[in-house]
């Protein structure tokens, strides 16, 4: 069906689980036309809202099933994958949406008889679900794109006013971040009982949920739990799998060479390739959140994994443009392809662009057929370097001499700038905080935020690097477990360490991330550049009551009050 077609319906989106939504109406603040700021069009947006409606009927079935003793992990790692694809710069294409729907439709169907089955045997009567248990998708486009009025973000608001859609949705997004992180681990054949069984216990909740703001609040600060879990999980798997973090000088200027550019989150696609790629010449580049990929043993040990090439995800256009290979997408972020390489971006895993093509399977044959005929790069550029691998275990190395320093004076402050990068003004905030900080301080980066800061030799301090790249924002266990290591190494909370917090959010695994960092009562978070637009101010009221949260103000300004412990 054309947009004009499904403008004639009568329905446009309404999005705003992103940084980058509109926010010219100030009645409306977000995406409600025929085309997302992101680039996914209205009947895209729809079909993924019908789709996460599908998988929270899936969690309300999933935990009736548990309750009998018939609890499958196929629940969670398949509505974690169908959750994960509709965030924001993963998949746009309407067409992979509709059979998303049809398969989760026919999982949810499946398990409702499961459990009514189940209950017959049990000798109990099936309790009769309602909320999203009770949708019924419609057959065909045009009949699915009539219900968009249904299940959309905003429904009810009317009714239920702002303040709790908007924490509706924080709930909404957290956990669709949350299943991002669940779907990295679960491809790396990591899972646990629990947090299968919290994700279908969050997605059941938002399938019939409270109309408490205080309910709201409180349910969203357990899904910041789980997530913590979540990415204990992953942080586990990835080093499980290709072993622990060691720092590594990452080269950033390319070798003469074919070449192919692989980007996203997903370090078993990366291996996938650089294991298709062996002994065939073809050299392969990091790209984005694939950075850190450097420091692990397990990706490094590949001769022809030949360094880093261009920065954060919304640089795409420039250099995806300017490398002279085929590039692949393995999960967020995507933006739309452009004619200078559109015939040279492939996808895989949830990520998909109407004409791009999918690798299906992981067939990676076209990939190296098509570095093999495109020149590569041609000569070898003088080398560069930056260096990565921070994990938690080499920095907690040093605990005991970083303690020392500590209260020697030598080290003043750590301060964590991380987070999500994004083309918005106002990021610059973050380069500013980083190089007008004090030679004494730590500065800890995770997250595409690190392009802010990594270009530039900070020095030493303590004996350690000053700039500590801790991975990316996969890796935000990291950071969370530094800090409650050192706080017990101090002998206080979180929140009496020398620690100060500049988080830069884009999108859902970010919004994650805060409420695992509300959850840990972790307060005095500087958040930005701008705040999400689905947080009210009477909510944004309750969070700087609670949690001191903070917006954004002058860099000069803010890291004096940082340094004072303000």
């Amino acid at each position: 069906m054309a947009l004009a077609a499904f403008d004639q319906i009568g329905v446009t989106m309404f999005c705003y689980q992103c940084e980058q939504t509109d926010r010219s109406d100030n009645l409306l603040l977000g995406c409600h036309s025929l085309k997302g700021n992101c680039g996914k069009d209205d009947r895209t947006a729809t079909l993924q809202d019908i789709l996460v409606t599908l998988c929270e009927g899936i969690g309300q079935y999933a935990v009736k099933l548990r309750e009998l003793g018939r609890a499958d992990e196929s629940y969670a790692h398949k509505a974690s994958y169908w959750v994960f694809t509709t965030l924001t710069n993963v998949n746009f294409n309407a067409t992979s949406f509709q059979k998303m729907i049809v398969e989760a439709a026919a999982l949810r169907d499946e398990m409702k008889q499961a459990y009514e089955a189940a209950c017959v045997e049990a000798g109990d009567e099936p309790v009769e679900l309602s909320g999203a248990a009770q949708f019924v998708p419609a057959t065909g486009m045009a009949a699915l794109l009539r219900q968009a009025p249904e299940v959309r973000v905003d429904a009810n608001i009317d009714v239920l006013g702002a303040d709790v859609t908007g924490v509706r949705n924080l709930n909404l997004y957290g956990l669709k971040g949350l299943c991002a992180y669940a779907h990295h681990a679960h491809v790396l054949g990591y899972r646990t009982d629990e947090t299968d069984a919290g994700i279908e216990k969050a997605l059941a909740f938002l399938g019939d949920p409270a109309t408490d703001l205080d309910t709201l609040l409180a349910h969203a600060l357990e899904i910041g739990q789980l997530n913590f879990k979540v990415m204990e999980m992953l942080d586990a798997a990835n080093t499980g799998v290709f072993g622990t973090p060691v720092p590594t000088q990452v080269r950033v200027t390319p070798v003469e060479g074919k070449a192919i550019l692989v980007s996203g989150h997903d370090l078993g696609d990366l291996v996938g390739i650089l294991e298709a790629t062996q002994d065939t010449g073809i050299n392969v580049y990091t790209h984005g959140e694939m950075l850190p990929a450097h420091g692990y043993p397990g990706l490094k040990k590949y001769p022809h994994l030949a360094g880093n090439f261009g920065s954060a995800w919304q640089n795409q256009h420039d250099e995806f443009a300017a490398f002279p290979g085929p590039i692949v997408m393995t999960s967020n972020c995507l933006i739309e392809p452009q004619p200078a390489y559109r015939n040279r971006i492939f996808t895989m895993g949830p990520v998909g662009w109407p004409g791009v093509r999918h690798l299906e399977h992981k067939d990676l044959a076209l990939v190296v057929k098509a570095a093999q005929a495109l020149p590569g790069f041609t000569v070898t550029d003088p080398e560069r370097t930056i260096t990565v691998g921070f994990g938690h275990d080499s920095v907690l190395s040093h605990a005991d001499a970083i303690v020392e320093a500590v209260k020697a004076g030598d080290i003043s402050r750590f301060l964590v700038i991380g987070g999500c990068d994004g083309a918005k003004p106002g990021r610059n905030y973050y380069t500013e905080i980083a190089e007008k900080s004090g030679d004494d301080t730590i500065l800890l980066t995770m997250g595409c935020n690190k392009f802010r800061v990594n270009g530039k030799d900070y020095g030493t301090v303590a004996g350690l690097p000053r700039l500590l790249d801790v991975g990316q924002c996969n890796d935000s266990f990291t950071a969370v477990k530094i800090a409650l290591a050192l706080a017990e190494a101090f002998d206080c909370g979180v929140n009496d360490l020398p620690l100060s917090l500049f988080i830069s959010w884009f999108e859902q695994k970010a919004a994650a991330v805060l409420l695992t960092l509300l959850a840990l009562d972790i307060k005095h978070i500087r958040l930005g550049p701008t705040l999400p637009a689905f947080l009210t101010p009477a909510v944004v009221d309750v969070l700087v009551e609670k949690f001191a949260l903070k917006p954004l103000g002058d860099p000069t300004e803010d890291l004096q009050l940082a340094m004072a412990g303000a």
